[in-house]
């Protein structure tokens, strides 16, 4: 009878000394990951932070540096295309007279103007804005913010009552966000429809409608082809306006004079004369 082997195998711990170095290594790779990161974007957008941090007096909790170093990059990738506003009650009184250009160089051509929310609210600087913008010698336009919970047919209809086109305004703009939480996808697509073939036979004109990308990507591009978009993006990695985008909202970040709030910026996909041809005959 063979003796049986009693010696016992002990698996080895990890001690507490390399637990501590391994933590300490991924510490500075982490650091030096992060250094990488924001020196790659420094560069990327050196011209744009020598501008704000050498040539620009600014109150400094008001600057978003890296943030409005790329709105000049991307302005600076989009020569020749026009550049406009879209505005709300969020901007507070707006100084018309004053909102002529964007850092000084860029000219602002058009704006977009909210008018309408829901089927039963105004905005309530829209009136004032509408005829501040005309006044200002701007290329207007008007949009409606649009309630997937509430009836379709009477947002329209709000939108039309409020907002009188004249000839070289842009199109109707239908604004639309956030997914229904009470109706299916299906039953929401068909409200948007309605609103926007209400609006079209109301002035004459096939509506713009404005959404985020991933909105358009998901659930608006196949099945709402036939329309023109406007879309919002602001990520760091996108500088380039799509091709079949009309136009891209890139900032909400932007400072402009005349007005005391952030606001948002938009490149139109053209010239001020292709952007002049989509206008209200």
């Amino acid at each position: 009878m063979k003796k049986k082997n009693t010696r016992t195998t002990y698996s080895r711990k990890p001690t507490k000394k390399n637990s501590f170095f391994s933590a300490k290594l991924f510490g500075y790779f982490s650091i030096a990951f992060i250094t990488i990161v924001i020196l790659f974007a420094a560069f990327h957008y050196r011209s744009g932070l020598a501008y704000y941090l050498g040539f620009k007096s600014r109150d400094e909790n008001s600057i978003d540096v890296f943030s409005e170093a790329r709105n000049l990059k991307v302005l600076e990738k989009h020569e020749g295309k026009v550049i406009g506003l879209d505005v709300s009650e969020y901007q507070g009184k707006i100084s018309w007279s004053y909102v002529d250009t964007l850092e000084q160089k860029y000219p602002l051509h058009f704006v977009f103007i909210r008018a309408t929310v829901g089927s039963d609210r105004k905005d309530l600087e829209f009136k004032r804005n509408w005829l501040g913008a005309k006044e200002n010698k701007m290329i207007r336009g008007a949009y409606h913010y649009y309630r997937p919970n509430e009836n379709s047919f009477e947002q329209a209809e709000l939108f039309i009552k409020t907002v009188t086109l004249k000839k070289g305004d842009l199109p109707p703009v239908l604004d639309i966000e956030r997914l229904p939480e009470n109706q299916s996808l299906e039953r929401l697509k068909i409200g948007l429809k309605r609103w926007l073939k209400t609006v079209e036979r109301h002035y004459g004109v096939k509506p713009i409608i404005y959404t985020g990308e991933k909105y358009y990507d998901d659930f608006l591009k196949e099945e709402f082809s036939d329309y023109l978009f406007w879309i919002a993006n602001y990520n760091f990695y996108r500088e380039k306006i799509q091709d079949d985008w009309l136009f891209w909202q890139f900032t909400e970040k932007a400072t402009v004079p005349g007005i005391d709030y952030k606001v948002d910026v938009n490149i139109y996909n053209g010239d001020l004369q292709q952007l002049q041809y989509i206008t209200v005959e």
